[in-house]
C-alpha cells in the first residue's frame, strides 16, 4: 500500500513538472507570436499579420535569376475550439516578373515552433496539403520585417483555381524573401470568405 502511494505522488508530481514545462513553452512561443503579429496573442480570439514587398527595377538588375517580382503573406492565429493551443495559418501572393496573373498559395502552421533552425532563429513552419511544399518565416531583429524562406512551394493562378497548378523552387534568388510589416488592408486580397474579410477590416 505504502509504495501504491509513492507510486500515485511520484507520478503527481511528474504530472506537474510536464504542466510548468508546457506552460513554459507556450510562454516562450507566445513571446515569438506576440512579436510576429504586434500585440498580445492571447487577448484575442484572432490575430492577423501582413508583410509586403515590391521589388524594384533596381532590384531585379542585381537578382537577374529572381522570378518573383512581388509578394504579400497574411499569417494568422487562432485559437479553435478542439485545441487550446494557438494554431497558426498563412496565405501567399505573388506575381512573377516574366509571367502574367497573380499567384497564390496557403496552408497550415500548426502551433508556434521555437527552435534553433536556421542559425538559432525563431520560426514558424507552414505547409501546403497534399505534399505542396512550404516555407518558414521568422522576423527581423527590429520585428518590422519577415524573412520568408522556401525550398519549393504550390501555388496557383487566381484566375484558373482548378488547374494542377506550378510549383515555385528556393533557385538562386527565389529561396529567401524579406517582406516588410504593412497595414492589415495591403493583404485584405487575400482573404476570401466575406465574414473573415470583415473581421480583417475591423482591425
Amino acid at each position: 500500500m505504502k509504495r501504491r502511494w509513492i507510486a500515485v505522488i511520484a507520478a503527481c508530481a511528474w504530472l506537474a513538472a510536464a504542466g510548468h514545462s508546457v506552460r513554459a513553452e507556450d510562454a516562450k512561443n507566445n513571446t515569438f507570436a506576440n512579436k510576429l503579429y504586434a500585440a498580445d496573442v492571447t487577448k484575442q480570439k484572432k490575430n492577423y499579420a501582413c508583410f509586403v514587398r515590391q521589388y524594384d527595377n533596381a532590384h531585379l538588375a542585381r537578382h537577374p535569376l529572381q522570378q518573383v517580382s512581388a509578394m504579400r503573406l497574411l499569417v494568422t492565429a487562432e485559437i479553435v475550439p478542439e485545441d487550446e493551443h494557438l494554431s497558426h495559418s498563412f496565405r501567399l501572393g505573388l506575381k512573377f516578373r516574366n509571367r502574367p496573373g497573380n499567384f497564390d498559395s496557403s496552408g497550415s502552421c500548426g502551433h508556434m515552433k521555437v527552435s534553433e533552425w536556421p542559425a538559432g532563429k525563431e520560426h514558424l513552419s507552414c505547409s501546403v496539403d497534399c505534399d505542396g511544399g512550404g516555407i518558414s518565416v521568422e522576423l527581423t531583429p527590429d520585428n518590422k520585417a519577415t524573412l520568408i524562406r522556401l525550398d519549393s512551394i504550390r501555388i496557383w493562378n487566381n484566375n484558373k483555381p482548378d488547374d494542377e497548378g506550378l510549383n515555385l523552387s528556393g533557385g538562386a534568388d527565389d529561396r529567401v524573401f524579406r517582406l516588410d510589416r504593412a497595414p492589415l488592408e495591403l493583404c485584405k486580397s487575400l482573404v476570401t470568405d466575406r465574414q473573415e474579410l470583415a473581421a480583417l477590416r475591423r482591425k
